[in-house]
């Protein structure tokens, strides 16, 4: 084997890792009841790209994915732009009052929310009970 070649393969390797990581799906009408009807546990996460308070949540979130894999290897997260979903039936039939709302689903079930609170104790909160539910 050249050198070429093996440095090509070690990198390949070593960005295997950072692959696994399941990045948040964007929401698309139907999305999650898909996710919930498979049984997966889903942290939809309502946010608009000019929202300070979404931006600080989502590094939190990034920040607390980053201390514990598990989350993103048993909860599937879901973004859900605010500016082209607010209206849309799910985020009514949740009862989303504003963006930088956090909800957390499995099945049929509501198991927590967080609106527009920024801290890690409260969003971590919210991601164990997730994980919780995932790994039940």
């Amino acid at each position: 084997m050249n050198r070429r070649d093996f440095l090509i393969l070690t990198g390949a390797a070593a960005a295997l890792p950072l692959a696994a990581k399941a990045a948040p799906l964007d929401y698309t009408p139907g999305l999650v009841e898909k996710h919930l009807k498979a049984g997966d546990t889903v942290f939809l996460d309502f946010k608009a790209s000019w929202c300070t308070t979404c931006a600080a949540q989502e590094r939190v979130l990034n920040a607390l994915k980053a201390e514990n894999p598990a989350y993103e290897q048993a909860i599937t997260f879901i973004n859900v732009d605010w500016d082209t979903y607010s209206k849309d039936p799910l985020t009514q039939s949740l009862n989303i009052p504003r963006r930088s709302t956090l909800v957390v689903l499995k099945g049929d079930q509501e198991l927590g929310r967080v609106v527009a609170q920024t801290s890690t104790s409260s969003i971590k909160a919210l991601m164990d009970t997730a994980l919780g539910a995932a790994t039940a």
